[in-house]
């Protein structure tokens, strides 16, 4: 009854994330034994949504003071689809996935968000130009939490 030895399915995960997009549904949770694995996706802005918008923030103000918006309800915002750590880069001292003024393209890696000791790259939902970066390298992120910005 140890959990300790027991591994992660990627291929579950990828069948349970294709039968997202099958489905058309926005999460997904499967518990075997002691295992539970939840796959979501993020919501269009624009999608009613049933569960609350946090209208509190959780974690202290974003760095970039200049912007007297809540970022959370900018029309470009890219929210962390899971509890974790953010990362800006594939590696410690490897350039940054993308900085304030760049041009991304939809399904490109922007960011990192490190839970349970698995790297999981965040994809741009569009196309457009990185207006805003949210977090810092190393931050610890909530599921929801705005990451950054592309308009």
């Amino acid at each position: 009854m140890s959990t300790k030895n027991k591994s992660i399915d990627h291929d579950l995960i990828r069948q349970l994330a294709t039968l997202l997009d099958e489905t058309n549904l926005s999460e997904i949770e499967v518990e075997q034994d002691d295992l539970r694995i939840r796959v979501a996706r993020q919501l269009s802005v624009s999608a009613p949504v049933a569960a609350p918008a946090p209208a509190a923030p959780t974690t202290a103000a974003a760095p970039a003071a200049g912007a007297a918006a809540d970022p959370s309800k900018q029309p470009g915002v890219v929210n962390s689809p899971m509890v974790g750590t953010a990362y800006h880069s594939p590696e410690p001292g490897a350039r940054p996935f993308v900085d304030i003024g760049d041009t991304v393209r939809a399904g490109q890696t922007i960011m990192i968000v490190e839970a349970m000791k698995t790297m999981n790259q965040i994809a741009a939902p569009k196309a457009g130009t990185v207006k805003e970066i949210l977090v810092e390298d190393g931050q610890p992120v909530e599921f929801g939490e705005p990451l950054l910005v592309i308009e």
